[in-house]
């Protein structure tokens, strides 16, 4: 039976070792290099303010766009240095209309999308390269409603390549040439991108899936073979408690008997980030669109813009992007400046606010789930489930302020919902399935606990502490294999030799 162990276990290190290797040299380079994306902040830094005179009302550009079907959310944002509204439908791709004239914007031309990343690039020289509907910054599914995406590379101090929404025209994602250089060896590296390139997304998620649990799986009998072969009561003849007197064969002993349920572990939960087979999917039958209500009325957007955009400007915000939507069967306006700070305006309302006062948001919730008996929880501060990470996380672009509601309902999922007070927004969703993610991907593998977040130069010593002790374990696996690989063929030339010597 040990033998077979052993031989799963070698074969098992052979075939994977270098993969596991560069996942532990890539998720390093994560720790301070991640994905290319477009935060907010970037976005909003980027666009001027909003005058009163530049755009039609907001209800000219929902008749442009066809009245006929419900628009759940408007947007009134710049692209190329000109205004334009955003109409949400609430699936498909956002519809533009030119605020200056009131014409829907039937399709954005390469002009147009280079007027868009010269102004996001502050003026600096740009040069379209294609357009794609993917590539190896864009993977995500975040850019699903924006695609086909422009390409452009930008002349500026950082090299960007710019990524302009052919629905929108606006810049949704850009990548400096620093971010690019640098996933070449980390995100790229560690989602295994290189396959992505020659596969279909369904076989790299396999791929992908199944290779990191057999890699789980080789870590797995190498810890039980180093536990058989360790001798807790006397030593070998080597004077060790290990068979191995010393070399790469000692390292790699002793080194997975300390670090390999670390590695174990960033393995398995690192496949199950992937969400395979349904595990994390929620359960929950409540929508969070149910908090919007009915979709806008066109007399609720006939508030004349320029006495909107007066009262947030009285509330302390120079607007540079307004949004309309209904909360509860209400209309509400919310402006954001460019530094990404909000205030809140219910149309009809003499002055903006900076945020709902907690009854009214209660009741709102009360009244898009009656027949519910929501459990409400005011966060002052961040907990496990409820808390902001800073680049270069993933997720450093969702915005977590606080204070914010958590509802709690009493549905078979158990589901939950964070509310955002200064917008009314619904920010998240989570039934026990999704909260499960946070236990054996968020913790188990980018170690977000709140005291460590809290002290990032703790977090990331003791993440590089372990991904050194773990590296060191790879390496020298990979060094054994190669060895083991090196020696069979001079085995088999050996007995050939003796074969064909002539006998005496």
């Amino acid at each position: 039976m040990k033998r077979y162990l052993f031989l799963a276990h070698r074969w098992l290190g052979i075939a994977l070792g270098v993969f596991v290797l560069l996942w532990i040299v890539s998720g390093v380079v994560m720790l301070y290099v991640g994905y290319p994306k477009l935060t907010g902040g970037e976005h909003l830094s980027r666009l001027a303010p909003l005058a009163g005179d530049c755009c039609v009302a907001p209800g000219v550009a929902l008749t442009a766009a066809g009245g006929a079907r419900p628009t759940s959310r408007l947007r009134l944002t710049s692209a190329g240095g000109s205004p334009r509204y955003l109409l949400d439908h609430g699936d498909g791709p956002l519809i533009a209309v030119d605020a200056q004239s009131g014409r829907r914007i039937e399709r954005i031309g390469p002009d147009e999308a280079l007027a868009s990343a010269r102004q996001f690039a502050g003026g600096a020289a740009v040069r379209l390269l294609d357009l794609i509907e993917e590539d190896a910054w864009t993977r995500n599914h975040a850019l699903a409603r924006e695609r086909p995406l422009y390409r452009v590379q930008s002349a500026d101090a950082e090299g960007r390549l710019l990524y302009v929404s052919s629905h929108t025209g606006l810049v949704v994602r850009d990548a400096t040439a620093r971010e690019r250089a640098w996933n070449y060896l980390g995100a790229w590296l560690h989602w295994l991108y290189p396959l992505r390139e020659v596969l279909p997304k369904a076989a790299w998620a396999v791929a992908l899936v199944y290779g990191a649990l057999l890699a789980g799986l080789m870590v797995l009998l190498g810890l039980l073979i180093g536990v058989l072969r360790w001798r807790f009561a006397g030593r070998y003849r080597n004077g060790s408690r290990s068979p191995y007197p010393g070399g790469v064969g000692r390292v790699h002993h002793v080194g997975g008997l300390l670090g390999g349920g670390v590695l174990l572990i960033w393995l398995l939960s690192g496949m199950l980030s992937m969400e395979p087979w349904g595990l994390f999917q929620s359960r929950s039958g409540i929508s969070a669109g149910t908090l919007a209500g009915a979709p806008l009325p066109l007399d609720a957007l006939s508030d004349d813009l320029h006495s909107s955009l007066q009262r947030l400007r009285e509330a302390g915000i120079e607007a540079v992007e307004l949004d309309w939507y209904m909360l509860a069967g209400e209309p509400y306006l919310l402006g954001r400046d460019a530094r990404g700070e909000t205030r809140l305006l219910a149309l009809g309302d003499a002055a903006a606010r900076l945020r709902l006062p907690r009854a009214e948001l209660e009741r709102a919730v009360q009244q898009a789930w009656p027949e519910l008996a929501p459990t409400f929880d005011w966060l002052e501060q961040a907990d496990r489930h409820y808390y902001a990470r800073s680049e270069p996380s993933l997720y450093s672009d969702l915005a977590r302020r606080l204070p914010v509601l958590r509802v709690r309902f009493d549905d078979p999922a158990a589901t939950w919902l964070h509310i955002d007070p200064y917008s009314g927004a619904v920010i998240e969703q989570l039934d026990e399935r999704r909260r499960a993610v946070r236990w054996v991907f968020k913790l188990l593998h980018s170690w977000d606990w709140l005291p460590l977040l809290q002290r990032p130069w703790l977090r990331d010593g003791l993440l590089l502490a372990g991904s050194a002790g773990v590296l060191l374990l790879a390496a020298s696996g990979v060094l054994l294999g190669w060895r083991r690989l090196r020696r069979k063929p001079r085995r088999r030339t050996e007995v050939a030799a003796k074969a064909a010597a002539p006998s005496r």
